[in-house]
């Protein structure tokens, strides 16, 4: 199967805005910031060589949510810019050959927003009908058991007419009613007014919230017990307040108008807790839904070889005929890598291992912001917390703020990020973990990933190839065959942090090493008797 779009193969970088590159001073990133960094994404030779960015929430917002409670779709928050910034972003990444894709926020808005605003006016305003509004239960309360993903009723109580709004987030984010075709109108509208701006897809926030059970039937309790750091969510089975199946029409509906000017874009889904057989029916049968869906058994998978071939094989298998996978491995709302497998001091080697995997497997990779450096969660005391989740349920859950602390360019004071106060503390580690640094060391993570990413792009093995798992005689060692015509690579990827002997029953004796997690490796091997250094990944080019 040959790659028919351009994300098909594509690396898209996520770009958590705020933290990526201030521009005047005031410690909160902006477009002119992303715009002066261009050149380190792509357009040089020693640019990372990304194929697309991926930007969080750049609309106006009062920020309960960071800009995930949007008071206006078809603008920019004067923090970031303004249109104009954000259409010389646009032409200045495709300038060098990077797409542009945007968070597209579907199931909320904020409660400033004028059509919420207009909606609790009164029972009998125009746009009441645009949210979900319900009298209190019988004996008084919330209409039905359903909670917020941020803990707490999943409603709030208007005195003013007399009913609860539903929120599944905050009570600043009220649920849009999508079963209302002028709301569904609408944002079929938003999709329209930045795709007329040169976007090139959007990935779609919490997609599956949009559509609930029509009768709001109160949900199952779940089994099982919460886990520590856990808001409340988990205490129901989400059988009625997510995912109705009428979703798939209007993720149809969300397609056809995304492409109706006859330009191919990616549509990729967020989408927690459902097996791969079950995303799998998000791609369509008869008509197109979304191009892709994140594979989050990858990145939530624990350290283990077999865990992480499993993620991926499984989630491939399922897919249906044309639709490529994915590789995930972080994102704005989960632990940076190199802090989550770092129970024993190794974060740094996993993260060279798992630079590998992600850039050699089949199909799109998503990089977020600074993993290419090995940027670990930040140190964030509380007084300094912003992130809603942490601020209510600390100290069980942090929230999400250490994974979005400020990228790191350089040593200095505030790494090169801003000129003022940074919005979030810088880690303290940025003094070793910077672009500046990596950038003059060979055996750094960053040139890892610069390597990795330029020999993705120059060798059609890895970019466009067949994939194939095989055997290599440990089951500490994840091994996957890559060939396209006559080229093939193998890559051996050794999980334990011990060295490893794999065995591969393959024609020839040796194998030329094509690149090695450690940088000292050259030469060739037996390919029968490939000694694997401890958390070693090695792409060897069999002779």
């Amino acid at each position: 199967m040959r790659p028919r779009n351009w994300w098909d193969t594509a690396v898209i970088y996520e770009i958590y805005l705020r933290s990526f590159q201030d521009s005047n001073g005031d410690g909160v990133g902006d477009l002119p910031g992303l715009i002066s960094r261009l050149d380190y994404l792509n357009g040089q030779d020693d640019s990372l060589g990304v194929d697309a960015v991926w930007l969080t929430p750049l609309y106006p917002s009062p920020m309960f949510d960071f800009g995930y409670d949007i008071a206006d779709y078809e603008s920019i928050d004067p923090v970031f810019g303004t249109l104009q910034d954000f259409d010389e972003l646009v032409a200045g990444a495709h300038a060098r050959g990077i797409k542009v894709v945007m968070d597209f926020v579907a199931n909320h808005t904020s409660h400033l927003h004028a059509w919420f605003q207009e909606s609790r006016a009164g029972r009998h305003s125009p746009r009441r009908d645009w949210y979900v509004w319900r009298d209190p239960a019988p004996g008084g309360g919330p209409p039905n058991n359903w909670l917020s993903v941020f803990g707490g009723p999943a409603w709030t109580f208007d005195e003013a007419t007399g009913q609860y709004y539903l929120h599944s987030f905050l009570p600043q984010q009220p649920d849009l009613n999508w079963r209302n075709p002028e709301v569904r109108e609408a944002m079929f509208d938003v999709i329209r007014f930045w795709t007329r701006r040169g976007v090139d897809g959007f990935r779609l926030d919490a997609i599956d919230h949009i559509a609930k059970d029509e009768r709001l039937r109160d949900n199952p309790a779940a089994e099982g017990e919460l886990p520590p750091e856990s808001t409340g969510y988990e205490l129901l089975e989400h059988l009625y307040d997510r995912r109705h199946p009428i979703i798939h029409e209007w993720l149809q509906e969300l397609r056809a108008v995304a492409e109706e000017d006859g330009t191919p874009r990616m549509m990729v889904s967020e989408i927690y807790g459902l097996e791969p057989e079950a995303v799998a029916l998000f791609h369509g049968i008869d008509r197109p839904e979304m191009s892709m869906s994140f594979n989050f058994d990858v990145l939530q998978a624990p350290w283990d070889a077999g865990a992480f071939r499993a993620a991926i094989e499984t989630f491939a298998a399922n897919l249906p005929p044309r639709i490529w996978p994915n590789v995930v491995l972080n994102n704005h709302d989960q632990s940076r890598l190199v802090s989550r497998y770092d129970w024993d001091g190794l974060g740094e080697a996993r993260a060279r291992l798992a630079a590998m995997l992600l850039l050699t497997v089949r199909g799109a990779a998503f990089l977020y912001y600074g993993e290419e450096l090995g940027m670990r969660n930040g140190i964030i005391p509380r007084e300094r917390l912003q992130d809603p989740v942490g601020i209510r349920h600390w100290p069980l859950n942090s929230g999400r703020d250490p994974e979005r602390t400020p990228m790191q360019w350089t040593a200095g004071p505030t790494a090169g990020f801003t000129s003022g106060c940074p919005w979030l503390p810088v880690n303290p580690d940025h003094d070793r973990i910077n672009v500046a640094t990596e950038s003059n060391d060979p055996g750094s993570l960053l040139a890892l990933y610069r390597d990795l990413l330029r020999r993705r792009r120059e060798t059609p093995a890895l970019l466009t190839g067949t994939y194939e798992a095989i055997d290599a005689g440990s089951e500490d060692v994840y091994a996957h065959l890559r060939q396209d015509g006559t080229q093939r690579l193998l890559i051996a990827l050794n999980f334990a942090p011990e060295e490893r002997h794999a065995s591969f029953d393959l024609d020839g004796e040796r194998a030329a090493i094509f690149l090695s997690t450690r940088r000292a490796r050259a030469g060739s091997v037996n390919p029968r008797h490939l000694a694997l250094a401890p958390l070693e990944g090695t792409i060897l080019s069999l002779e």
